[in-house]
């Protein structure tokens, strides 16, 4: 239902995108993650036809065969997909269902259909309630149901959905879930990126891993998981510093003279994590003190850093992918 290929995009010296390839089929969820900066927002303006490419093709296709070239025909395409990207683009001066119709009818729905399709997605948004409300009287939450709502009036078989939840509540969140995982039961093909990669596992969905302009990695949560996820493993200690081969400091604890040790990859790799804290107390002189110990399973956020080499924080969110887009966009 989507394939892109090849897709690079550069702004004077700086190399944005750099071949990035992938598809994605019916009723798939691709989870497209990467660091701020690593190409998300781009990948997805130029599929979504509002940003051109430097080489590279897109196609999108209401079945299974992708036909309709993007980047030669966006106009054509515009009536394959939906968006939502990650500022909020909605209407404040009108009423909720107001604005969920006024898509719908830019998507060529008469009045009548686009008022019922309105009511269909309030009440799968958990909007229902509301849709006499103005926008501007909305909380958060209820302004990115409603952000998203929008992007889904007309069924797009294509949808992008640029950190949908951001921001968001834990009602809305559940809500717009909910509603993704509703869309590719239907057969919605949809990129999805987010910062919250928990939402990952909630959603069944895949993962693209953007690093460097590329894909890094492409596969199932549960293949991510069993390639590169290590556990997280800390002793925390005071007093005298202990021996420890193979473990290093890696930052003080909560209290002054509190140490946090770490072991090195290569004994995650090669040790469970309960062998390794039991090594590591045998070590503790009588002159050092356990502060504490925390063992963390292996996760979807130690896969992304065994990857990039850096870790996903709540800063990526809110980076407006390069800010160079944002100059020349």
């Amino acid at each position: 239902m989507l394939a892109i290929s090849g897709l690079c995009k550069s702004y004077g010296a700086l190399r944005v995108l750099d071949g990035v390839d992938f598809t994605v089929q019916p009723g798939q969820i691709l989870g497209l993650v990467g660091s701020n900066g690593a190409g998300k927002t781009t990948v997805i303006s130029i599929a979504a036809g509002l940003r051109t490419a430097d080489a590279g093709t897109v196609l999108m296709g209401p079945g299974r065969e992708a036909t309709v070239d993007v980047l030669g025909h966006p106009r054509r395409a515009a009536r394959l997909l939906g968006l939502a990207p990650q500022e909020l683009g909605v209407y404040p001066m009108l009423t909720v269902e107001q604005n969920l119709m006024t898509f719908g009818q830019l998507a060529g729905f008469a009045a009548p259909r686009a008022r019922v399709r309105a009511r269909e997605i309030a009440e799968t948004l958990g909007l229902e309630k509301d849709l006499a409300k103005s926008a501007s009287t909305l909380s958060g939450g209820q302004a990115r149901r409603l952000h998203t709502g929008m992007a889904l009036m007309h069924r797009p078989p294509v949808l992008f959905l640029d950190e949908p939840t951001v921001g968001a509540d834990v009602p809305a969140r559940r809500s717009i879930l909910g509603a993704v995982r509703s869309l590719a039961a239907e057969g919605a093909a949809i990129v999805y990126t987010t910062h919250y990669l928990s939402e990952l596992v909630d959603l069944a969905a895949d993962v693209a891993i953007l690093d460097r302009g590329r894909i890094a990695f492409l596969d199932t949560v549960a293949g991510l998981l069993a390639r590169y996820a290590r556990p997280s493993v800390g002793v925390v200690t005071a007093g005298v510093r202990p021996d420890l081969p193979g473990w290093s400091a890696v930052a003080r604890g909560a209290d002054v003279g509190d140490v946090r040790w770490e072991p090195d990859p290569h004994l995650l790799a090669t040790c469970s994590a309960t062998e390794l804290v039991a090594g590591a107390l045998k070590r503790l002189g009588g002159d050092t003190r356990l502060v504490g110990i925390d063992i963390s399973p292996p996760s979807i956020e130690s896969a992304f850093l065994e990857i990039t080499g850096r870790a996903l924080t709540v800063d990526d969110v809110h980076g407006n992918e390069e800010a160079t887009d944002a100059c020349v966009a």
